[in-house]
């Protein structure tokens, strides 16, 4: 192993979990353990950011700051949706690749986390093979990060296992609620949830039945499934008829017959050129209500269920804090180019380890759920899922309270001097 010696950049990408920030603790708690590592940055929302030099000093963060993440949702670092794009944008994927490294440079960074899914990782990718191309001798590293659940090679995602521990309590509080109203008039729920193009989170809700099948939901429709509206109508037909109401969960990227997302507003693109989705429930609710003229209501979680560090799994703050340190150490190994992954030992009783596996093979390859571990009407995970899923939701976070409330952390953010002249 080649002694490296510099500082450490972190920095925070994509939409945030509840445990994104005991990622980045795990991260810092680790560079503090190694003397080749001087000074512990952060880099202001993602590499947009660093772009712009806009770095903070962790070492002023006092030490009960850092071990707070791990119990504090969003990204305390702040983070971006930007993209380095060499294939549409050649040019300026050139000068902000220039300009990434001019900061690099400027202040002496010789080793680079960045926490973030598909894009991130790409983003990790592309920085380490243009480290090797210039012969800069640094070493980056990704660190998974998603709700969505769809990094490929790692048995699941920090982040995943907590949105699927609140979603569910929230399905089974809604399905009491509706169910205490419900009469011989009947009604319909549809608690849309987070997932453009894989259902995991979905999928993850099942778990709320606790095996029990006339409990809610009743219904899960994910997008790896194409919406058969004749079927879906006569399961929320038969449901009230059983139960009096009928709750439905479903994941944003729902598709129809015609491979067309149902809540996507084409007027409206991210910034990935995506159409905004936020219109899955309503659309179902219409069917509902215009075919069978049911009462129907709908309940969209939005980014509750990705904050909700309140009601947290432990076992994914666990993971999450494990994935950072880990990403450090290989780093201080000699290892450049890689992501740590959750290796699942053994299910029941459930133990993990972590392992890595090359950028290359992970940045923009999407995961989905596999077709036999949903039941074959597609409205409903089986028990394949159901033992994935279960034992990542095991275990709550201890977060401190003032005055009732939580108390999360806020960083001091000092900043680092800027040396640079302004981005053009």
């Amino acid at each position: 192993m080649a002694e490296l010696i510099g500082n450490l950049l972190v920095a925070q990408s994509g939409g945030p979990t509840a445990v994104i920030n005991a990622s980045v603790a795990g991260v810092i708690t680790e560079a503090g353990r190694h003397d080749y590592i001087e000074n512990i940055y952060g880099g202001l929302n993602g590499i947009l950011g660093i772009l712009n030099e806009d770095l903070i000093d962790l070492n002023d963060e006092k030490a009960k700051s850092i071990d707070g993440l791990k119990h504090t949702p969003a990204a305390a670092l702040g983070t971006c949706r930007y993209k380095i794009d060499f294939k549409k944008k050649p040019e300026k994927a050139a000068q902000d690749m220039d300009r990434l490294f001019e900061v690099f440079k400027a202040h002496n960074i010789r080793y680079f986390f960045y926490a973030g899914g598909n894009d991130s990782q790409d983003t990790a990718h592309k920085i380490h093979e243009e480290a090797v191309k210039r012969g800069y001798e640094m070493r980056v590293n990704g660190v998974p990060k998603t709700i969505d659940n769809d990094l490929p090679h790692t048995d699941h995602c920090p982040g995943y296992g907590s949105v699927v521990k609140y979603n569910c309590a929230t399905t089974m509080e809604i399905g009491l609620d509706v169910g205490a109203m419900a009469t011989d008039d009947g009604s319909c729920c549809i608690i849309e949830v987070m997932g453009r193009a894989a259902g995991w989170i979905a999928a993850g809700t099942v778990l709320a039945k606790q095996g029990n099948p006339s409990l809610p939901p009743h219904i899960i429709l994910l997008p790896e499934i194409a919406l058969d509206e004749e079927a879906f109508l006569n399961k929320v037909k038969a449901t009230v008829a059983a139960e009096k109401y009928c709750i439905v969960v479903v994941g944003e990227g729902l598709k129809n017959a015609a491979g067309e997302e149902i809540g996507a507003d084409k007027s409206r693109l991210d910034a990935f050129g995506h159409p905004v989705l936020s219109g899955a429930a309503d659309a179902l609710a219409v069917i509902v209500q215009g075919k069978l003229n049911l009462k129907t209501r709908t309940v969209k979680l939005g980014y509750a269920q990705r904050a909700a560090a309140h009601f947290a799994s432990q076992t994914d703050v666990d993971e999450a804090f494990a994935c950072g340190a880990a990403a450090v150490r290989a780093a201080v190994d000699g290892k450049s180019g890689y992501m740590p992954k959750i290796v699942r030992l053994s299910s029941s009783p459930y133990q993990w380890t972590i392992e890595l596996h090359p950028l290359s093979e992970v940045a923009n390859v999407e995961h989905f759920i596999p077709r036999d571990w949903i039941s074959e009407d597609g409205m409903m995970p089986n028990e394949k899922f159901v033992d994935y899923a279960a034992p990542l939701i095991v275990g709550e976070v201890k977060v401190p309270t003032v005055n009732g409330l939580p108390a999360y952390v806020r960083l001091e953010k000092s900043r680092v001097d800027k040396v640079l002249s302004p981005r053009a």
